[in-house]
């Protein structure tokens, strides 16, 4: 089928969206894109809707395709159900070309939702610069632009929230104090984030915090403090975690489970071995996955041990 038809039908209202029909829009040429571009501007809304949350959902399950020519079109859709999914379908887009981009969807577009999944898709980049995968010139560019949203009382909490959680991976004291401001605040939802934030840090010294927060009456900050332990990845933490294993709530459990999971080791492993055949059957699946990552790690662990000692002994 021609490009051209291809896009007729997909543009046809009355004719099902296929995953297959779909899945050949992937890896546009520049022409093709040209034309699909005209299309797309004569097609309603709601099936504009329909095709990039499709889209969306076909980059999920299927990392080879790739549809970013489209997605990087409608993040200038009129409708802002169609950026925001645009930007969801970015996800693995590590272009820093896309951050002036999104850094203007934070600050200026017209729906609160399109900001706050502009903020939070800043947060890989943030990532990436910390971790000096891209110049060092977009720190100060991402710090410049996330950190004043933070403290935006005009921003939408929802923004703010999503820009502290973006930004928490930079190691800056300013940083640092906003998310300590955050978790001050006595705003629910900002301790949330703040909790969440002190995660991405990867710093220990939040430990302290987060090992009282797993003591809170509110599940949510509980759940969140114990994926936070996850990713600082301490092994001190474990003793921590398996306190919380039987939480009353499953989410809490499940989030436990992960984060020994991450954490790693003999001590997580036996403790996760222990409560393996627990009655509830997503507990029993989440911990079989458990066991299987901490397998996964220790393997790779003991090949590149292994790997090494080759080297030194082929010096030798």
């Amino acid at each position: 089928m021609s490009i051209q038809n291809l896009i007729n039908e997909i543009a046809d209202k009355d004719t099902k969206l296929t995953s297959s029909h779909l899945a050949d829009l992937s890896q546009m040429t520049v022409v093709e894109l040209s034309i699909f571009k005209k299309a797309w501007d004569t097609i309603n809304t709601t099936r504009r809707r329909k095709i990039i949350s499709q889209l969306t959902e076909l980059t999920k399950d299927n990392v080879e395709l790739n549809f970013d020519l489209i997605f990087k079109h409608a993040l200038s859709d009129p409708d802002a159900e169609v950026r925001a999914s645009a930007i969801d379908g970015l996800w693995e887009n590590d272009d820093p070309l896309l951050i002036n981009k999104l850094i203007n969807l934070m600050q200026n577009d017209s729906s609160d939702n399109v900001q706050a999944s502009a903020a939070a898709a800043l947060g890989k980049f943030v990532l990436l610069v910390e971790c000096e995968e891209i110049r060092q010139s977009y720190k100060t560019t991402l710090n410049q632009a996330l950190l004043p949203i933070i403290d935006d009382i005009k921003k939408p909490i929802e923004v703010r929230r999503r820009a502290l959680e973006a930004i928490a991976p930079l190691s800056m004291p300013s940083v640092r104090e906003a998310i300590k401001k955050a978790y001050e605040s006595r705003d629910e939802r900002f301790t949330i984030s703040a909790i969440y934030a002190m995660g991405r840090t990867c710093d220990y010294a939040w430990l302290p915090i987060l090992y009282k927060e797993m003591d809170n009456v509110d599940a949510e900050i509980r759940y969140e403090a114990a994926g936070a332990c996850g990713e600082i990845g301490m092994e001190e933490s474990i003793s921590h975690l398996v306190e919380h294993i039987h939480d009353p709530d499953i989410e809490v459990r499940l989030s436990v489970i992960q984060s020994l999971a991450k954490i790693g080791g003999t001590e997580a492993k036996n403790s996760l071995q222990r409560v393996a055949r627990d009655n509830n059957i997503a507990i029993r699946e989440a911990i079989e996955q458990a066991l299987a990552e901490i397998e996964t790690m220790e393997t790779m662990t003991l090949f590149q041990m292994n790997a090494s000692r080759d080297q030194d002994d082929n010096r030798n």
